[in-house]
Parts: C-alpha cells; structure tokens; sequence
C-alpha cells in the first residue's frame, strides 16, 4: 500500500510546529508546552495559513503521549510516595470536587443559570488534567516534592470520580435508581478486573524483566517496557477507567523493581515526542473566533477555575494538616481543567443539558487555563518562598528533588573486574559509593550485600542523576566499551563539569579521545600492567632501580607524543 503524502506532510507540520514553538518558549523563558501549544494554534484548520487535514488521527498519537508520561510517572513515583498522601487524596479529592461543584451551583444561581446547567459547570471546572500537571512538575522538578506528590495523588482520585460523573450527568434533573445501580456496577467491574490484574501484574513483571535484562539488549527491554506501558492502559480502558490511570500502575509496578531507572531512561526521547506532539494537538483545537464569540462565559469560567480552585484546594488541604507554602503550591497546581473536562462536557452536550455555548467555552477555558497555569506552577514556588521569608517564616522548598541527597560519594560505573576491585578498596576504606552496572546478576548481589546500585546504562542521564554523580566527591567509568565511557563522559560533564573523573583505556588513541571530551585521568591498564611487568623483570636482572624508574618515567613522554597515532597498546 502506498503511503499516504497528506499525512506525513501533517506529521512534519506537528514536528516542525513544536520546534518552533518549543525553541520560541526557551528564548523566552517560558515553560515548553506554551510553545507546543502556540506551534498547535500556527497550523490549526481554525487559523489562517499551513494547516494539517486530519486532527482526528493527531489526537490517537497524542494519546501515545499521555500514556508514556504517565507511565513515566508511575516509575518515578513509588507506592510508599503515594501512601504518604493518602488521605489527602483519598478524602480530599472528592470533598474539593463536591466543593467545586457546589461553587458551580451558587455562581449559577446568581448569574441565572439553569440549575442543570450550574452542575454541569460546576463538574467540568472540578476535575484538572493530570497529563499537563505532569508534564508541569517534571519540568520544574517538584514531582516527588510534597506538593506534588499530594496534587498527583488527587488528580488520580479526579481521573475515578470522572467514571461517576459521566454516569451521573446524563441523568441529572430525573435521577432514578437505576443510575446508582450503573455506577456500582461500574466501579465493581473495575475493581474485579484491575485487582487481580494488578496483582498479577507485580508478579509477573519484575521476573519478566530481570529475563530480559539478562539478554543485555536495549532493543528487547524497550519493546517489552512499553507493552507493559500500553497493555496495562488498554487493560484500564476496558475496565472503564482511563488510560492515563492503567499506565501509572503498569509504572508504579516497575518503580518497585530494580528496573525503574533503566526503563524509564530508555523511554525518555520517546516520551518527550509524544507528549510534544500531545500539546500541538491540544493548540490544533483552538479557535481564537470561538474565544472571542463567548467572552463572558469563559471568563466566568476562567474565574471559577482560577481563583474559586485556587481557594477550594488550598483550603483542603490545609485541613490535612498541611504547611501553607504546601497548600498554596496545590493551590496554584490545580487551577486547569484539561481533557476529562472535554469528556464530561461532551456526555452532558449529548444529553441536552447545555447547547454549543458552553461547549465551545469549556474547550476554550481548558485550553486557555493551561497557557496560565503553566507559568503560574513555574514561578509560584519562588513568589510563595518570598512572601514566607517576609513574613519571618521558614522557605518553602523552591524544587523538590527526585532523587536522593547523597553527596561526596564515588559513582563507580560498570562492574566487572576493574570496577568490582576498586569496589573492594573502597570498602576496606569504609568510602561511601554508588555503582552503576547492567547486570542484573551482580545488581542483586550488590544490593544483598547492602551495597547501593542502579541497574542499567550508565551513559543514560536519568541513571547518572539516580546514582548522585552531579554531586558525588568522584566517578569512575571502568567500561569496557569506548563509546559506552566516551559517552558516558560527556553526559558526566554536562551534569557537573568540574568533578574529577578516572576513565579506563585500552590504547593510546583512546586515550586521547577520552581526554578530548574531559576525562581528568586516564588509565591504561594494559600499559600500567606492562610497566609492572618490566620494573620486576629487570629487578631480576639486577638493573639498578634508579635506571628503570627513568626508562619508565621516558616512555610515559613517548607514550604522550605518540597517543595520536597509536590504537593499540
């Protein structure tokens, strides 16, 4: 079959429009998705010029999008991570929604909406998009902070509470038992498929991938990383639950393996081209006349979303016992509505409930609400810790950290027989150290014998940060594969450009190559173990120590001049 000219000229369109917003958003400052968004308004059918033909076949890619962040997600949050915020999600979450509905209902009242109407409203301005707060917070840093912990954990219990209200609103104005039956029956057979699933899942998982990590193939653990991602979505949506949920728990079961860093450093490009290609989309549905034609409504809207969410959350979860500066921060996160808002508008549309105006102005308030709400996560941190240092109180973390605050330590990476020597000297010196190593055999010993490690490439940045190198005393790369240490070196240096790092060579040549992309010392162990070879050889032969300290001293300068012409040693 002949591919189709029309589509992929629209799939370069989506690309090129996300670099060009996403390099506009950098110069200017401003969080990426604005320019993801702003590249999705220039090639709109709704605005003049270039224009792709098809938005419907962009909007399943960007599904792709949703579930790989959220897969994302789940492998770097854990279950100990979500349990800390129980509570506040578990029994705040649906009283800020109740809340959010009932404020609906009174704005309603007083502007002459319809008591139907007031609901619908209300439900749609209640639930925020879990995808862009995401997206947010991992560009910020503040996913694993307390606050971000505590907004994931309610947009979670939102995703849920969207399977009772698209139950519900259709039959608001003659609700009859029957509708609590549909519920029921609803969140039962979720229950009944996900359970069992998910425990089979966490089972079934970790040995899974520990076969394959076996292998050492990057191609196998990628494919078989993202059918765990797609399948456990495909598996929720079945259930009637979204597949942003499904691929949080497929991620929240691999975070529990020694497998969460290596998975998720090998889905990071991937990733990150989807969710691009998810915000494009999100600017394709815009259209600036729609906006225009509904300006009083949507800025209704926006009111609700923006300052009444604001309030609602903040309050709720201070009655969690929460900080202010935590509060705020929530606050500030939940102040969008995203694409469950499109479902849940879209059921009550169908129903006769609201027409076209309200419609158009939940998907204009969405759209618009996220452009505010992403500079809004961006700066709040800075403007909450000054308005705490005013006012004589302690900062509120500006970043929350993702991973853990080891400091002065040695990253060893790679384990074999180089690395694991040094690993017993620095045990006999009682000298902290991390190692990261992509067998999954001497990973396991490494942790039985309570030693930390991290599974997986050490070139990836995402396992460079997991094992603490930005801020460790010194790395060694004892890799036996040039390329694997060159690169793993240059990422180095683009975490931390002054810490010393050792690296192994097998030749001259590598040598200098290592040098060039800033190694501090290189070693040669196969010239190191000639040197010793020579130096006991001729003490035998009852040459003077003195001559050959000076013989070896003047092969390290032909060493040096020749490095550029010598591959071997």
């Amino acid at each position: 079959m002949a591919p189709d000219p029309i589509f992929f000229r629209d799939l370069a369109y989506v690309f090129i429009a996300a670099v060009v917003g996403g390099t506009s958003a950098y110069l200017l400052r401003q969080p990426l998705i604005l320019g993801y968004v702003f590249g999705g308004i220039l090639i709109s059918p709704l605005t003049p010029g270039p224009s792709i033909s098809d938005v419907r076949s962009f909007e399943l890619f960007a599904e792709i999008g949703v579930i790989l962040l959220m897969f994302c997600i789940g492998i770097e949050f854990s279950l100990n991570d979500l349990l800390r915020v129980r509570w506040a999600a578990l029994v705040g979450g649906p009283v800020g929604i109740v809340l959010s509905i009932l404020l609906g209902v009174g704005v309603g009242h007083v502007v002459g909406w319809s008591s139907i109407q007031s609901v619908v409203i209300g439900a749609v301005v209640s639930v925020a998009s879990t995808m862009v707060l995401a997206r947010l917070l991992l560009d910020s840093g503040d996913l694993r902070a307390k606050h971000g912990r505590v907004m994931i954990g309610i947009t979670l219990v939102e995703d849920l509470a969207v399977v009772v209200l698209t139950v519900l609103l259709p039959a608001l104005g003659a609700l009859e038992p029957g509708r609590f039956a549909t519920i029921g029956k609803a969140l039962w057979l979720a229950v009944l498929i996900l359970v069992p699933f998910s425990y089979l899942a966490a089972k079934a998982i970790p040995p899974l991938l520990t076969r394959i990590a076996k292998t050492q193939n990057a191609e196998l653990f990628l494919l078989v990383a993202l059918s765990i991602g797609i399948g456990t979505a495909a598996v929720t949506q079945i259930a009637g639950l979204s597949l942003a949920l499904g691929a949080f728990l497929a991620g929240l079961i691999i975070s529990g393996s020694e497998y969460g860093h290596e998975t998720l450093a090998r889905l990071l490009s991937l990733r990150d081209a989807f969710v691009a290609l998810f915000f494009v989309t999100i600017g394709i549905l815009i259209d600036p006349r729609v906006v225009w034609a509904n300006i009083p409504l949507l800025g209704l809207m926006l009111s609700l979303i923006i300052v009444g969410k604001f309030v609602i959350w903040t309050l709720v979860v201070r009655l969690f016992r929460y900080a202010w500066g935590t509060a705020l921060l929530v606050g500030v996160g939940l102040t969008q509505i995203g694409e469950f808002s499109f479902v849940l508008v879209q059921v009550a549309k169908t129903a006769g409930h609201v027409g076209e105006d309200v419609y158009n102005a939940t998907l204009a308030a969405s759209l618009l609400s996220i452009l505010l709400n992403a500079p809004l996560v961006r700066y709040a941190p800075r403007w909450i810790a000054a308005l705490h240092f005013r006012m004589g109180r302690a900062s509120v973390p500006v970043q929350g950290g993702v991973y853990d605050d080891q400091a002065g330590h040695v990253v060893v990476c790679g384990f074999g027989r180089m690395g694991s020597t040094v690993g017993l000297a620095l045990d006999h010196f009682e000298l902290p150290y991390t190692v990261i190593e992509r067998d999954p055999d001497i990973v396991r010993h490494l942790r039985h014998r309570g030693i930390s490690c991290v599974y997986g490439d050490a070139s990836q940045v995402e396992l460079l940060k997991a094992a603490g190198a930005q801020r460790a005393a010194l790395v060694i790369v004892a890799l036996p594969v040039i390329h694997e240490a060159s690169l793993t070196l240059r990422r180095l240096r683009g975490l931390n450009e002054k810490i010393p790092v050792l690296v192994r060579a097998h030749g001259f040549r590598e040598a200098e190559d290592l040098k060039d992309v800033g190694a501090t010392e290189i070693i040669l162990p196969e010239v190191e173990g000639a040197h010793t070879l020579i130096r006991h050889a001729f003490q035998a032969l009852k040459v003077p120590k003195s001559s050959i300290l000076a013989y070896l001293k003047s092969c390290q300068g032909f060493r040096s001049s020749s490095a550029g012409t010598d591959s071997q040693d």
